[in-house]
């Protein structure tokens, strides 16, 4: 098995390529050992010192790591733990363990909010994803939307660049009830 790696634009986040599928569907976040209970393989990119976060995706597997820890002293690591999760046979998430997506959003928004989730899902998320991580749809208040950042998309110096930039602009080119958008605090 060859695992490739990417750098993404978060310095503290690493995209690794099993060349297998790791997700059917959805993503999944997992911000320490604790939460990652659901998942074999996040639990054991987790026994890796120094590991502080692991986000999978549909072909990926994003790692973050602490500051003060090179990736040079983890990088192995994080391959072997990768490597032996796929030659043990166990699955990725574990029972009926399901993968993140959008919130749900009921109420006189409802075409409002189908047009920000078909763009996010069409124009953001894939783009998102070729840097290791998610962005969400988490509610729509009073012409703002507000996005859960995900994976390398977390902590990245240039999120709020993209969100503002990027993400804000398109939403209010195509949908004009959309005034804002701001990343899930």
């Amino acid at each position: 098995m060859f695992i490739q790696t990417e750098t993404t634009p978060n310095p503290a986040t690493l995209k690794f390529l099993p060349g297998q599928n790791v997700l059917d569907s959805g993503t999944a976040d997992f911000t320490d050992a604790e939460a990652a209970a659901a998942s074999p393989l996040a639990q054991r990119v987790f026994g890796v010192k120094g590991v502080t976060g692991v986000f999978l995706g549909s072909d990926f597997v994003t790692v973050t790591k602490a500051d003060e820890i090179e990736w040079d002293h983890i990088k192995p690591a994080i391959l072997g733990a990768i490597m032996e999760h796929y030659q043990s046979g166990a699955p990725v998430m574990q029972g009926s363990a399901q993968a993140s997506g959008h919130a749900e959003h009921t109420g006189e928004d409802q075409e409002i909010v189908s047009q920000i989730k078909e763009l996010l899902d069409t124009r953001v998320r894939p783009a998102v994803a070729q840097d290791g991580g998610d962005i969400t749809f988490h509610g729509f208040e009073k012409g703002v939307v507000y996005l859960h950042m995900q994976g390398a998309c977390a902590g990245c110096p240039s999120s709020t660049m993209t969100l503002k930039m990027g993400i804000e602009n398109l939403l209010r080119h195509y949908i004009p009830e959309v005034t804002e958008v701001r990343p899930l605090a």
